[in-house]
């Protein structure tokens, strides 16, 4: 179960960027998931939750993700979402977005 281990990095990523920052609270962690990452989301967020449990920096912490559609361009110069077979020319098509899991924002609470 990949899963885990994807919910366990973006723990601690989140978990690092908030001790850089002096946080004293994490409220939400944005990730961007493209649909050909084969990663169930909602898995990723209950095992997120699950990880989280004990650590009180995390205790209102939500994981918010992003589904991302893919994005594919063929040599023939045919740019879009077809993902198996370029509708210009046949040939299979280069996926250039849609594959990735990225955290594109952590929202924290500093001391004043």
């Amino acid at each position: 179960m990949h899963e885990y281990s994807i919910a366990y990095d973006l723990y601690a990523t989140a978990r690092s960027a908030a001790h850089e920052h002096h946080a004293i609270k994490v409220k939400k962690i944005s990730v961007d998931v493209g649909r050909m990452a084969m990663v169930n989301p909602e898995q990723v967020v209950f095992l997120f939750d699950t990880i989280k449990e004990d650590d009180p920096l995390f205790q209102y912490a939500v994981l918010e993700c992003h589904e991302i559609s893919p994005e594919t361009r063929c040599a023939c110069g045919y740019s879009g979402n077809e993902i198996y077979l370029c509708p210009k020319c046949g040939a299979l098509p280069e996926l250039v977005k849609g594959r990735e899991i990225v955290v594109t924002n952590v929202e924290i609470e500093v001391e004043d």
